[in-house]
Protein backbone atom coordinates (compact mmCIF):
# COMPACT_ATOMS: atom_id res chain seq x y z
CA UNK A 1 0.00 0.00 0.00
CA UNK A 2 1.50 3.41 -1.07
CA UNK A 3 2.32 5.61 2.28
CA UNK A 4 0.14 9.05 2.73
CA UNK A 5 0.18 12.26 4.78
CA UNK A 6 -2.05 12.40 7.60
CA UNK A 7 -3.97 15.23 5.72
CA UNK A 8 -3.81 15.69 1.75
CA UNK A 9 -5.40 18.56 0.04
CA UNK A 10 -5.07 18.68 -3.45
CA UNK A 11 -5.84 21.48 -5.73
CA UNK A 12 -8.64 22.87 -3.51
CA UNK A 13 -11.01 25.26 -4.90
CA UNK A 14 -13.58 27.28 -3.46
CA UNK A 15 -16.04 29.63 -5.24
CA UNK A 16 -18.96 31.88 -4.31
CA UNK A 17 -21.61 33.13 -6.37
CA UNK A 18 -23.48 36.45 -5.44
CA UNK A 19 -25.28 35.84 -8.55
CA UNK A 20 -23.31 39.37 -10.07
CA UNK A 21 -20.14 38.46 -9.62
CA UNK A 22 -18.11 34.99 -8.64
CA UNK A 23 -15.62 35.24 -5.80
CA UNK A 24 -12.83 32.19 -6.11
CA UNK A 25 -12.05 32.48 -2.08
CA UNK A 26 -9.80 29.27 -2.48
CA UNK A 27 -7.70 29.11 -5.87
CA UNK A 28 -6.12 25.44 -6.48
CA UNK A 29 -4.47 25.13 -3.09
CA UNK A 30 -2.62 22.10 -2.23
CA UNK A 31 -0.72 20.88 0.87
CA UNK A 32 0.16 18.14 3.43
CA UNK A 33 -0.30 18.14 7.38
CA UNK A 34 1.49 15.21 9.06
CA UNK A 35 0.47 13.73 12.07
CA UNK A 36 1.62 15.28 15.54
CA UNK A 37 2.19 18.36 13.64
CA UNK A 38 1.35 21.84 14.70
CA UNK A 39 0.67 23.74 11.39
CA UNK A 40 -0.04 27.68 11.38
CA UNK A 41 -2.12 29.46 8.24
CA UNK A 42 -1.44 33.28 7.70
CA UNK A 43 -2.86 35.89 5.79
CA UNK A 44 -4.84 39.29 5.25
CA UNK A 45 -8.35 39.24 6.16
CA UNK A 46 -10.03 37.97 2.99
CA UNK A 47 -6.96 35.86 1.98
CA UNK A 48 -9.27 32.24 1.84
CA UNK A 49 -7.96 31.25 5.28
CA UNK A 50 -11.25 30.53 7.23
CA UNK A 51 -12.87 29.20 4.22
CA UNK A 52 -10.33 27.42 3.77
CA UNK A 53 -10.33 25.86 7.27
CA UNK A 54 -14.11 25.67 7.04
CA UNK A 55 -13.65 23.25 4.08
CA UNK A 56 -11.28 20.82 6.26
CA UNK A 57 -13.33 21.28 9.46
CA UNK A 58 -16.28 19.70 7.01
CA UNK A 59 -18.07 23.14 7.89
CA UNK A 60 -17.96 23.84 4.25
CA UNK A 61 -17.96 22.62 0.79
CA UNK A 62 -15.31 22.70 -1.62
CA UNK A 63 -16.10 23.26 -5.41
CA UNK A 64 -13.45 21.58 -6.80
CA UNK A 65 -10.42 19.09 -4.98
CA UNK A 66 -9.80 17.06 -3.10
CA UNK A 67 -9.30 16.17 0.67
CA UNK A 68 -7.74 12.86 2.19
CA UNK A 69 -7.57 11.78 5.98
CA UNK A 70 -5.65 9.34 6.57
CA UNK A 71 -6.17 8.52 2.72
CA UNK A 72 -9.73 8.43 3.10
CA UNK A 73 -11.17 11.19 0.90
CA UNK A 74 -14.20 13.31 2.05
CA UNK A 75 -14.80 15.23 -0.96
CA UNK A 76 -17.57 12.32 -1.66
CA UNK A 77 -18.98 11.64 1.72
CA UNK A 78 -22.92 13.25 2.27
CA UNK A 79 -23.92 15.20 5.28
CA UNK A 80 -24.61 12.10 7.54
CA UNK A 81 -21.15 10.56 7.16
CA UNK A 82 -19.78 13.92 7.04
CA UNK A 83 -21.38 14.63 10.57
CA UNK A 84 -19.92 11.37 12.02
CA UNK A 85 -16.93 12.15 10.74
CA UNK A 86 -16.59 15.55 12.04
CA UNK A 87 -18.03 13.82 15.43
CA UNK A 88 -15.46 11.12 15.81
CA UNK A 89 -12.35 12.65 14.49
CA UNK A 90 -12.32 16.62 14.60
CA UNK A 91 -11.97 18.68 17.73
CA UNK A 92 -12.72 22.82 17.65
CA UNK A 93 -11.31 25.55 19.07
CA UNK A 94 -12.77 29.11 18.15
CA UNK A 95 -12.22 32.71 19.05
CA UNK A 96 -15.71 32.88 20.78
CA UNK A 97 -15.31 29.72 23.06
CA UNK A 98 -18.97 28.63 22.17
CA UNK A 99 -19.72 27.62 25.47
CA UNK A 100 -22.71 27.52 26.87
CA UNK A 101 -23.53 29.53 29.83
CA UNK A 102 -26.53 27.10 31.18
CA UNK A 103 -24.10 24.92 31.85
CA UNK A 104 -21.15 24.47 34.07
CA UNK A 105 -17.83 24.06 32.61
CA UNK A 106 -17.82 20.25 33.35
CA UNK A 107 -20.86 19.90 31.66
CA UNK A 108 -19.67 22.30 28.44
CA UNK A 109 -16.44 19.77 28.52
CA UNK A 110 -18.56 15.78 28.56
CA UNK A 111 -21.09 17.52 25.75
CA UNK A 112 -19.15 15.81 22.86
CA UNK A 113 -18.76 12.20 24.94
CA UNK A 114 -22.85 12.08 25.61
CA UNK A 115 -23.42 12.76 21.73
CA UNK A 116 -20.75 9.94 20.46
CA UNK A 117 -22.06 7.64 23.34
CA UNK A 118 -18.92 7.41 25.03
CA UNK A 119 -18.16 5.75 28.60
CA UNK A 120 -15.44 6.57 31.42
CA UNK A 121 -16.57 10.74 31.13
CA UNK A 122 -15.70 11.69 34.74
CA UNK A 123 -12.46 10.11 34.90
CA UNK A 124 -11.68 11.51 31.04
CA UNK A 125 -12.67 14.74 31.88
CA UNK A 126 -10.51 14.75 35.53
CA UNK A 127 -7.43 13.79 32.90
CA UNK A 128 -7.81 16.58 30.58
CA UNK A 129 -8.38 19.10 33.76
CA UNK A 130 -5.61 18.55 35.80
CA UNK A 131 -3.14 18.71 32.11
CA UNK A 132 -5.36 22.54 31.20
CA UNK A 133 -5.05 23.62 34.43
CA UNK A 134 -8.79 23.71 35.00
CA UNK A 135 -9.69 21.32 37.87
CA UNK A 136 -10.85 24.47 40.41
CA UNK A 137 -13.58 25.92 37.82
CA UNK A 138 -14.92 22.72 36.65
CA UNK A 139 -18.01 23.31 38.69
CA UNK A 140 -18.46 27.00 37.69
CA UNK A 141 -20.32 28.51 34.50
CA UNK A 142 -18.97 30.66 31.89
CA UNK A 143 -19.53 33.61 32.79
CA UNK A 144 -18.19 33.24 36.49
CA UNK A 145 -14.83 32.64 34.66
CA UNK A 146 -12.09 34.90 32.76
CA UNK A 147 -11.58 34.76 29.04
CA UNK A 148 -8.29 32.54 28.93
CA UNK A 149 -10.42 30.32 31.42
CA UNK A 150 -12.74 30.23 29.17
CA UNK A 151 -10.66 28.67 26.24
CA UNK A 152 -8.68 26.56 27.85
CA UNK A 153 -12.40 24.75 28.68
CA UNK A 154 -13.02 25.32 25.39
CA UNK A 155 -9.61 23.58 24.51
CA UNK A 156 -10.61 21.07 26.83
CA UNK A 157 -13.85 20.23 25.60
CA UNK A 158 -12.29 20.05 21.57
CA UNK A 159 -9.53 17.28 23.48
CA UNK A 160 -11.37 15.26 25.26
CA UNK A 161 -12.85 12.85 22.46
CA UNK A 162 -9.31 12.24 21.60
CA UNK A 163 -9.87 13.92 18.49
CA UNK A 164 -6.94 13.38 15.26
CA UNK A 165 -7.16 16.73 14.95
CA UNK A 166 -7.96 19.88 16.70
CA UNK A 167 -9.13 22.73 13.65
CA UNK A 168 -8.54 26.52 15.81
CA UNK A 169 -9.57 29.43 14.02
CA UNK A 170 -7.73 32.64 15.84
CA UNK A 171 -7.94 31.07 18.80
CA UNK A 172 -6.15 33.93 20.86
CA UNK A 173 -8.53 37.01 19.04
CA UNK A 174 -10.41 37.50 21.87
CA UNK A 175 -8.09 37.48 24.67
CA UNK A 176 -4.87 39.78 25.99
CA UNK A 177 -1.48 38.82 25.97
CA UNK A 178 -1.34 37.11 29.37
CA UNK A 179 -4.32 35.07 28.66
CA UNK A 180 -3.34 34.48 24.87
CA UNK A 181 0.25 33.51 26.21
CA UNK A 182 -1.25 30.70 28.64
CA UNK A 183 -3.62 29.41 25.43
CA UNK A 184 -0.82 29.06 23.75
CA UNK A 185 1.24 26.82 26.11
CA UNK A 186 -2.36 25.15 26.04
CA UNK A 187 -1.91 24.32 22.66
CA UNK A 188 1.50 23.22 22.93
CA UNK A 189 0.90 20.95 25.46
CA UNK A 190 -2.27 19.57 23.36
CA UNK A 191 0.00 18.81 20.46
CA UNK A 192 3.39 17.89 22.19
CA UNK A 193 1.98 15.77 25.54
CA UNK A 194 -1.26 14.31 24.47
CA UNK A 195 -0.62 13.99 20.42
CA UNK A 196 -2.81 16.09 18.63
CA UNK A 197 -2.74 17.56 15.41
CA UNK A 198 -3.35 20.95 15.13
CA UNK A 199 -4.04 23.78 12.39
CA UNK A 200 -4.65 26.93 13.49
CA UNK A 201 -5.50 30.18 11.73
CA UNK A 202 -4.12 33.23 12.81
CA UNK A 203 -2.94 36.85 11.54
CA UNK A 204 -1.27 36.68 15.19
CA UNK A 205 2.87 36.82 14.88
CA UNK A 206 3.23 35.76 17.87
CA UNK A 207 0.52 32.93 17.53
CA UNK A 208 2.17 31.82 14.74
CA UNK A 209 5.39 31.40 16.54
CA UNK A 210 4.43 28.42 18.68
CA UNK A 211 4.15 26.28 15.45
CA UNK A 212 6.12 24.11 13.67
CA UNK A 213 5.59 25.32 10.14
CA UNK A 214 3.54 28.24 8.72
CA UNK A 215 1.27 28.35 5.35
CA UNK A 216 0.96 31.80 4.15
CA UNK A 217 -2.20 32.66 2.10
CA UNK A 218 -2.50 35.56 -0.39
CA UNK A 219 -5.79 36.06 -2.85
CA UNK A 220 -6.80 32.40 -2.00
CA UNK A 221 -3.48 30.82 -2.93
CA UNK A 222 -0.88 29.81 -0.87
CA UNK A 223 2.40 32.16 -1.52
CA UNK A 224 4.61 31.01 1.21
CA UNK A 225 5.94 28.38 3.28
CA UNK A 226 8.20 28.36 6.26
CA UNK A 227 9.64 25.49 8.83
CA UNK A 228 10.43 26.17 12.16
CA UNK A 229 13.53 23.74 12.01
CA UNK A 230 15.80 24.44 15.24
CA UNK A 231 15.06 27.86 15.34
CA UNK A 232 13.39 29.37 19.18
CA UNK A 233 10.10 31.28 19.26
CA UNK A 234 12.10 34.66 19.13
CA UNK A 235 13.83 33.78 15.86
CA UNK A 236 11.17 31.73 14.26
CA UNK A 237 8.94 35.54 14.82
CA UNK A 238 11.55 37.73 13.15
CA UNK A 239 11.48 34.95 10.36
CA UNK A 240 8.04 35.39 9.99
CA UNK A 241 7.97 38.83 9.98
CA UNK A 242 10.95 38.40 7.16
CA UNK A 243 8.25 36.54 5.14
CA UNK A 244 5.54 38.67 5.34
CA UNK A 245 7.70 41.74 4.43
CA UNK A 246 9.10 39.88 1.40
CA UNK A 247 5.60 39.33 0.69
CA UNK A 248 3.73 42.27 1.04
CA UNK A 249 4.25 44.17 4.41
CA UNK A 250 3.27 43.46 7.50
CA UNK A 251 0.28 45.47 7.84
CA UNK A 252 -1.74 43.28 5.23
CA UNK A 253 -1.55 40.82 8.33
CA UNK A 254 -3.11 43.63 10.21
CA UNK A 255 -6.96 43.11 11.35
Amino acid sequence: MAEHHYIEVNNLVKNYDTGKVKVRAVDHVSFYVEQGEMVGIMGASGSGKTTLLNILSTIDTMSEGQVLYDGVDISGMNEEELSDFRQKNLGFVFQDYNLLDTLTVEENIMLPMILNGKERIESRIKEIAEVLQISDILGKFPYEISGGQKQRAACARALVNHPELILADEPTGALDSKASTMLLHTLQIMNRELGATILMVTHDVFSACYCGRILFLNDGKICAELERGNRNKRDFLNYILDMQSKIGGEDIYAE
